[in-house]
C-alpha cells in the first residue's frame, strides 16, 4: 500500500460516523440536495475534505474549481469514493480571470471560497491570489441571481488578540492595520473579509465567514508556528502551556460545509476549533515521542515578548532591512496565553467534531512518522 493510500485508509477508518443528516435534516438547509454548489480551492488540503463533507451530507451537484497546476491526488480520491448518482464536475480555470469566474458561477446556489494564496510571501502576490480573486467571484455573484450564500473561509490570523480578556471568540477585534503584522497571509485574509463585508452591505450578497484555527491532518506534517519556530539549528518552543487552537481537517471541513447550508446565519462569523485542545508543551512532547526527536529550547513568555519587541524596533530603525518577521502583534496572536471556544459553531451550525482530538492526533502522528521515515 502506498503512503497516500495508507493515509487515506487511516483517515477513513476513524471517520466512522457518517456526515449524512437524519430524516428531515435538509429542511433546515437553504438549498436542496440537487442544487448546484461551487467549491473553489477544491483540490486543496481543506477543499477536498469540504467536497467529501458535502457529499456525505447528501448533496449531489458539486462543481470543483481548480487551477491547471493543481495537485489532484486528494480530490481524485474523493471523487472515486463519491456516492452513486453524485455529480462532481471539474472547472479548470483561474480565479484571476473574470470570464472564468462568471462561467463557474452560472446557476450556482452556494459558493464555498477556499482558494487563497497560502504560499505567497510577498504582499502583492497574497493580495492578488486572495483578495482580487475573491472580488472577481463576488462580481460574478452579481450576475448569478440564484446565489443564496457566499462562504469565505478565513483564519484565526485576522484577530488582534489584544483584548484584556484572554478569551478569544467571534466578538474579538480584527486587525485594523494588518500590514504591521509583517505577514502577507494575515494582510490578505483581513482584506478578503473586508471586501466580502463590503459586497454584502453594498449589493446585498448573503455571506458567512468561517475562521479555522490551526488546521492539521495527514497531508500537512508541519508543526504550527503557534508551538514554536525552527531557527539556528534548534527548535524554539514559544507556546509553553498555551492551548493550541487545533482543528482536524475533516472536522473543519464539516463546519465549512454547514456554514454554507444552515438557515438563518447570514452575516455571521464562526471560529472553528476542536474540543479537548492540547497545550503547546503536551503537543510538542507527544510529537517527539511519536514522530522524531529533535533539539528544542523553551523560551519563557516574558523573554519571547522582549525579543519580539527588540526585533520590531530594530526593523523600524533599519527601515525594513531586517523584515519584521517577529513583532508584538504576532506575539499576541500566536504566543499570548489564550482560551478558545467553539460554542457558537456548535449552537448555530449544530456542528460537533466528528473525529476526537485523541484519534486525530494519533492519525496525525502516524502520518508524520511515516513521512519522516520516507524522507
Amino acid at each position: 500500500m502506498s503512503g497516500d493510500s495508507a493515509k487515506a485508509s487511516a483517515d477513513k477508518s476513524v471517520a466512522v460516523r457518517s456526515a449524512v443528516p437524519g430524516d428531515g435534516a435538509h429542511e433546515s438547509f437553504i438549498v436542496a440536495p440537487n442544487d448546484r454548489l461551487l467549491i473553489t480551492g477544491a483540490a486543496g488540503f481543506i477543499g477536498s475534505c469540504v467536497v467529501e463533507s458535502l457529499l456525505g451530507l447528501g448533496f449531489r451537484n458539486l462543481i470543483c474549481f481548480v487551477r491547471p497546476s493543481s495537485d489532484m491526488t486528494r480530490l481524485d480520491g474523493v471523487m472515486k469514493r463519491r456516492p452513486v448518482g453524485a455529480q462532481v464536475g471539474l472547472f479548470i480555470g483561474n480565479l484571476l480571470s473574470k470570464t472564468d469566474c462568471v462561467a463557474a458561477c452560472k446557476d450556482v446556489k452556494v459558493i464555498f471560497n477556499l482558494a487563497a494564496g497560502t504560499g505567497e510571501k510577498s504582499f502583492p502576490d497574497a493580495f492578488m491570489n486572495s483578495v482580487v480573486t475573491t472580488r472577481n467571484l463576488l462580481e460574478s455573484c452579481l450576475h448569478a441571481a440564484r446565489l443564496r450564500r457566499f462562504v469565505l473561509v478565513s483564519s484565526f490570523t485576522v484577530y488582534t488578540n489584544s483584548q484584556k480578556s484572554r478569551y478569544l471568540d467571534e466578538s474579538c477585534p480584527i486587525e485594523d492595520s494588518p500590514e504591521l503584522r509583517g505577514d502577507a497571509y494575515c494582510y490578505a485574509k483581513v482584506k478578503q473579509e473586508e471586501i466580502v463585508r463590503k459586497y454584502g452591505k453594498d449589493f446585498g450578497i448573503p455571506y458567512v465567514m468561517v475562521r479555522p484555527g490551526s488546521v492539521y491532518g495527514s497531508a500537512k506534517p508541519e508543526i504550527t508556528g503557534r508551538v514554536g519556530v525552527n531557527t539556528f539549528g534548534i527548535f524554539l518552543h514559544l507556546g509553553g502551556l498555551n492551548a493550541i487552537p487545533f482543528t482536524y481537517v475533516s472536522n473543519c471541513a464539516d463546519a465549512v460545509a454547514l456554514a454554507g447550508l444552515v438557515k438563518g446565519i447570514d452575516g455571521e462569523a464562526f471560529n472553528v476549533v476542536d474540543d479537548d485542545l492540547p497545550s503547546s508543551r503536551i503537543f510538542l512532547h507527544q510529537y517527539k515521542n511519536n514522530v522524531r526527536r529533535f533539539r528544542s529550547l523553551y523560551v519563557p513568555h516574558l523573554v519571547s515578548y522582549g525579543l519580539c519587541y527588540l526585533w520590531e524596533k530594530y526593523s523600524q530603525w533599519s527601515r525594513g532591512q531586517l523584515p519584521p518577521a517577529f513583532n508584538r502583534r504576532r506575539w499576541r496572536v500566536e504566543w499570548r496565553k489564550t482560551r478558545f471556544t467553539n460554542e457558537k459553531a456548535k449552537k448555530l451550525l449544530r456542528w460537533a467534531p466528528r473525529v476526537s482530538t485523541k484519534d486525530a492526533m494519533r492519525l496525525y502522528f502516524n502520518s508524520c512518522a511515516q513521512d519522516s521515515r520516507n524522507a
